[in-house]
């Protein structure tokens, strides 16, 4: 686990009591229903909550998973407020989503969890749930979430049926060994139709249609049966209450105030305020200031026991922009991190990122919750080069190098093999949209692997893909040949043999470290002309000429050139010798050769994503 300091404030989103002593004694509570858990949360302000009511058989662990826009937190929302853990307004919409940039968006970035008081036929049940994010660069999101659930809600659209990331996170909830519990979501929706998404359920995932459960979570239908079916198909945790601790943290975040604050599953034992922990991973000591629930804001307990490049734009806030990276990480540790310089931008570092929404998102939190402002390079992904010069081998100790900055790209002649990522593609789509793909996926180079036809209108296509041909703008792509109706998961497929090279961008003669990039043999001339387009659209005119090139090496393979602001000099010169408006306009063009070679051409910050993308914006 990642904690910076000596001393960690302890809460918990997803545990396992088991009795234990009250001082204050349980709380009251009413024979069932609604009013009983309203009653049991506003008592539960005064004081802290007795954990020894709810022994291992009454607690559930599970987590929503779904394709993005299928209604998870929408599901969560009317979950807390049956539970009676929320008011029930026309203003609850994404309560667990507590991120500006996820209300912004309106997307799930970050898991979020709450405990949920429920009465069920006369008995008191603890209901830990974790809403997860739809998107696939938030998968990791959601295989950490499993790790701490016995079970699952699979929700799938009522309208759009199955869609990749339902494929992707219904295999992580199966190898996991976790209990399934599909949900056929918005059947109030005009075109909805649950009968053929509960026949996609069952021919690809196994489930016979009887089991799904059909709701709708935006006017609230059937949404105690979904609680009913937690209860009674997942499993209570298994555990033993006499081994020493263990517990898994399983995520966390940096309180200004409070330090550390780790969300962690308790494997065995217990932790209570005071205790001495020791990390696995660091073997460094903590002591633990607070412990408790999230039910969804934080609720102290007496004890818990189980039942891609980046550089500041100003280098004086390099330090500021460390200490936001340590502390944003601590709550993303799906980035990795690894320090890095360049000539043009000073010291910085080279993140690693599960997709472009990831990175956008990793920034726009980084200026909202840091106010820090940073300069993103183009993303590039890690490729390998097996060396066949003794002297390199030598270098680097090994003949198989990883290149992660164009910068260490080595030249061919020491080379005898380039090897670059690759990605098993799924892509779920209306099947009058199969030709628009296909001819997509070629361009990107992908090799296609299998083709399904779920039902009588959607088919399921895999493709292994290059890494670099869909790291950018690929998700985009799909979504608008398709209309915004296919959907597009991946996992990793090892490397393979390419022909590469590196390909820099010129401004004025001089080389733009930031933009360079590996790029296939075959697509150099094409994409070199594109950036060069992009970035003419994209720099802001000069009162001199711009020269834009693509080269490789040496060689000079696109170029597009930024005309300059021109003032009309001899606008005064009415009439007369014509030698005076030639003198005028020779003094001119003196002048604007001088700024050429002196003047400095500024690249606006957002320009290194905006000239990658091959759609044009709208």
């Amino acid at each position: 686990m990642a904690l910076t300091g000596r001393t960690v404030s302890w809460w918990v989103r997803l545990l396992w009591p088991c009795p234990v002593a009250a001082p204050r004694g349980p709380p009251v509570w009413l024979p069932t229903g609604l009013e009983a858990c309203q009653r049991f949360y506003s008592s539960r302000d005064k004081e802290k909550i007795d954990m020894s009511a709810y022994p291992a058989e009454s607690i559930r662990n599970f987590s929503i998973i779904a394709h993005v826009d299928h209604g998870k937190s929408t599901l969560a929302d009317r979950l807390l407020e049956i539970t009676g853990t929320i008011a029930k307004t026309d203003r609850n919409k994404q309560v667990l989503d507590k991120l500006q940039v996820e209300r912004e968006r309106g997307i799930t970035v970050k898991a979020q969890s709450a405990s949920l008081f429920y009465n069920f036929k006369g008995v008191n049940y603890l209901l830990n749930l974790i809403d997860t994010p739809g998107h696939v660069d938030f998968s990791y999101e959601v295989s950490r979430s499993l790790s701490a659930c016995q079970g699952v809600l699979l929700v799938v659209d009522a309208n759009e049926g199955i869609q990749a990331q339902t494929v992707a996170n219904f295999y992580l909830a199966f190898e996991a060994q976790l209990a399934i519990i599909p949900v056929v979501n918005k059947i109030d929706l005009k075109n909805a139709d649950p009968e053929r998404v509960e026949k996609q359920i069952e021919k690809l995932f196994d489930i016979p249609v009887n089991e799904c459960i059909r709701i709708s979570a935006k006017q609230g239908t059937n949404i105690e049966k979904v609680l009913e079916k937690v209860i009674e198909k997942i499993p209570p945790p298994q555990f033993n209450t006499t081994d020493p601790l263990k517990a898994l943290v399983f995520d966390s975040t940096f309180d200004h105030y409070r330090g550390v604050i780790a969300n962690i599953a308790i494997f065995g034992g217990e932790i209570q305020k005071g205790h001495k922990i020791v990390s696995a991973h660091t073997n460094k000591r903590y002591e633990v200031n607070e412990v408790g629930i999230l039910t969804p804001n934080e609720q102290p307990t007496h004890k818990l026991e189980r039942r891609r490049g980046m550089y500041p734009v100003d280098q004086t806030e390099y330090n500021n922009l460390k200490s936001a990276l340590e502390r944003l990480t601590l709550n993303d540790s799906s980035v990795t991190i690894h320090r890095d310089s360049s000539l043009a931008l000073g010291a910085g570092w080279r993140l690693g990122f599960l997709g472009l929404l990831h990175m956008e998102v990793f920034n726009q939190r980084l200026e909202q919750e840091y106010n820090t402002s940073v300069i993103l390079t183009a993303p590039t992904v890690p490729y390998k080069a097996v060396l066949s010069s003794a002297k390199l081998i030598k270098e680097y100790g090994n003949s198989e190098i990883t290149i992660i900055n164009p910068a260490q790209f080595p030249d061919k002649h020491s080379v005898s093999e380039y090897l670059e990522p690759t990605v098993l593609g799924t892509i779920v789509t209306p099947q009058e949209y199969i030709r628009k793909i296909i001819v997509l996926c070629q361009d990107r180079r992908a090799v296609q692997k299998e083709m399904l036809y779920i039902d009588e209108h959607r088919v399921m296509l895999k493709y292994l893909f290059p890494l670099n041909e869909i790291v950018v703008d690929f998700y985009d792509a799909l979504k608008s040949l398709s209309s915004g109706y296919a959907s597009f998961d991946y996992e990793d497929a090892g490397y393979q043999p390419a022909d590469l090279i590196k390909m820099d961008i010129l401004i004025n003669g001089n080389p733009i470290e930031e933009l360079a990039t590996i790029i296939h043999n075959d697509k150099a001339y094409a994409t070199g002309k594109f950036l060069c387009e992009r970035l003419k659209d994209t720099i802001p005119r000069q009162l001199f000429e711009i020269a834009i090139q693509a080269a490789i090496g040496k060689k000079i393979i696109a170029r597009e050139t930024l005309k300059a602001y021109r003032k009309n000099v001899v606008a005064k010169c009415y009439g007369g010798d014509i030698t005076r408006r030639m003198k005028l306009l020779k003094r001119q063009a003196e002048g604007k050769r001088l700024m050429r070679k002196i003047g400095n051409v500024e690249v606006p910050r957002d320009a290194f994503i905006r000239v990658l993308k091959r759609q044009p914006e709208k």
